[in-house]
């Protein structure tokens, strides 16, 4: 829950904005603002104060203990100009929550610790626990000192400037081990923990073994992800509760699945019990991975826990992302976070020049000319396979004409694949214009590089007899000039030399320059491969100098 507390009228209607907004994620605190703040600091996650930055200071200095439990504090000026990241900027939130609070008040954010100034991840919000020099490290990243990464786990990591060696270490691993001097150990969730127990087995037994089990084979319970066990023991106290106690998930799978995963150690008991003949072992092992410790028993007599752990690798991560038609503010914000997380950045070299500035300090760079698209697609698939978080960059949507299909056709199930969406030319052209895309429309590619143009033919024929309007994408270059006529020719035969027809060159780009012609008054000489051409269909109109294509509903009817 976020805490909001104001003084002033003016700050209360810029509270008041925020709760309208977050409803289910805000409370609002009336009365004295001393006793307002301490009793909201104590019972929130969060807390956004629309007051004096030295008010909020005085107010909440008494209150702190440690940056790891204590809420995160933004402070909102009353005019609602800015929103300051004032306490717990990593560890609280507040780094986060002043840039989701200034989204909503049309506000500044001001963020001033010292990783995020400068566009470094902080060790401690890569999403696992972090132990050891955490502060040491940091400043020798900030100061450009040299950092080696030790990777004893492969697990994709967002962009630091490390290198091979360093008076300074990062050390991802799941080992039970003490950090040297001048070293922060990341732990990351690699370790998969399979559970059985008897009916009634105390909490303490399943937590104890599991415990044991983990020390013996020197690896960190800090590294565990989740607890694994048989759907049949999903609710049995023990494990629900050893589970509670480690801070992590308990995963359940049926019988039938467990009974189909190759353990060493497989046994009758389980089988007659709960119907798969491993439940320790074919738990942990039930999505891949190696198996560290094979299943053992609790020490109690009889014995009412198992447990076995198995090491699951990291997959990688491939996010396909389009940057929109070239204009920077339409380049989404889900796209720009996934070019701050890559650690690898594949892409045209041309599209790359465009948004160079907001990759991550660290962040490896593998760009091609035209013509590679197949190659670029296989080269962020193997850098996902060897467990990093890649980016493949394309113009428009990812999946209009650009890199996600080649890249999907390369991946396997054996990476995590993300599709983040861009504008297309074609909606870009359409704002530019008008409405012309206003009812059912099709775009088609002219270019014949790698499709027949008979295919394309019958594609464009389709379009014209089913009155649809069309976007051409890549209708014309110097070596493919009779495409573009041959395809208006076609829509000719069913459509009015008058019909509207819509031509922008480098929409949203500092060049741009579009107009509004006929099908009969185009002129394909005028038309290049920066350039996509809308074709009407026999409703669209030309009104006050934009091109519009009615939705075709009834109430429309009397007015065409």
């Amino acid at each position: 829950m976020i805490g909001l507390i104001s003084a002033t009228a003016a700050g209360a209607a810029a509270r008041d904005r925020l709760a309208a907004a977050w409803p289910d994620r805000t409370r609002v605190y009336e009365g004295p603002v001393a006793d307002a703040v301490r009793t909201a600091f104590a019972e929130c996650e969060r807390l956004v104060c629309f007051l004096a930055t030295g008010a909020v200071v005085r107010l909440v200095a008494p209150l702190l203990d440690d940056k790891r439990t204590d809420p995160g504090v933004v402070c909102v000026d009353e005019g609602g100009r800015f929103a300051v990241s004032l306490v717990g900027g990593h560890g609280g939130g507040a780094n986060d929550l002043a840039v989701a609070v200034a989204g909503v008040l049309g506000a500044e954010p001001v963020v001033t610790t010292a990783t995020d100034a400068v566009g470094l991840p902080g060790l401690d919000t890569l999403g696992m626990p972090v132990e050891g020099d955490v502060a040491g490290v940091s400043r020798a990243l900030l100061d450009g000192e040299p950092v080696a990464l030790r990777a004893e786990v492969r697990w994709p990591l967002p962009p630091l400037p490390v290198t091979d060696q360093g008076a300074y270490t990062v050390r991802l691993t799941d080992r039970l081990v003490e950090p040297a001097e001048r070293e922060a150990v990341l732990r990351p969730p690699s370790l998969v923990v399979g559970v059985g127990a008897s009916k009634g087995a105390p909490v303490d037994e399943v937590l104890g073994l599991v415990e044991e089990a983990l020390r013996d084979a020197g690896l960190s319970a800090a590294s565990v992800a989740e607890l694994a066990t048989v759907d049949a023991k999903a609710e049995e106290p023990g494990i629900v509760g050893a589970a509670e106690r480690l801070g992590v998930p308990l995963v359940t799978y049926a019988a039938g699945e467990l009974a189909e995963v190759e353990v060493p150690n497989p046994s009758d008991a389980p089988l007659a019990a709960v119907g798969t003949p491993s439940v320790a072992e074919a738990a942990a092992l039930v999505r891949g991975g190696e198996l560290l410790v094979p299943k053992r028993k609790s020490a109690s007599s009889p014995a009412m826990a198992t447990c076995a752990v198995v090491r699951r690798p990291g997959r990688g991560r491939l996010a396909v992302v389009g940057l929109g038609p070239g204009a920077r503010d339409l380049v989404t914000p889900r796209a720009q976070a996934e070019l701050r997380r890559a650690s690898v950045l594949v892409g045209l070299d041309q599209y790359v020049d465009q948004i160079r500035d907001l990759l991550r300090p660290g962040t490896r760079v593998l760009e091609s000319g035209l013509g590679a698209e197949e190659e670029r697609a296989r080269t962020a698939v193997e850098q996902a396979r060897r467990g990093h978080a890649v980016a493949l960059i394309g113009s428009g949507d990812a999946g209009v004409y650009a890199m996600a299909s080649p890249a999907l056709a390369e991946a396997s199930d054996d990476i995590d694949v993300v599709g983040v969406p861009g504008v297309t030319a074609a909606l870009a052209a359409g704002a530019i214009l008008g409405a012309p895309l206003g009812h059912d429309h099709v775009s088609i590619s002219l270019s014949d590089l790698h499709t027949p143009w008979e295919v394309i033919e019958r594609r464009v024929r389709a379009a014209a007899e089913a009155d649809i309007v069309v976007t051409f994408y890549n209708p014309r270059s110097r070596g493919r000039d009779w495409q573009l006529p041959k395809a208006l020719a076609i829509l000719a035969e069913h459509r009015e030399p008058a019909t509207p027809v819509g031509v922008v060159r480098n929409a949203s780009r500092a060049d741009e320059s579009s107009r509004l012609t006929t099908l009969a008054g185009l002129d394909p000489a005028t038309v290049d491969m920066m350039t996509v051409v809308t074709v009407g269909n026999t409703a669209t109109r030309e009104i006050a100098g934009r091109m519009v294509t009615p939705r075709g509903y009834r109430w429309q009817e009397g007015s065409e």
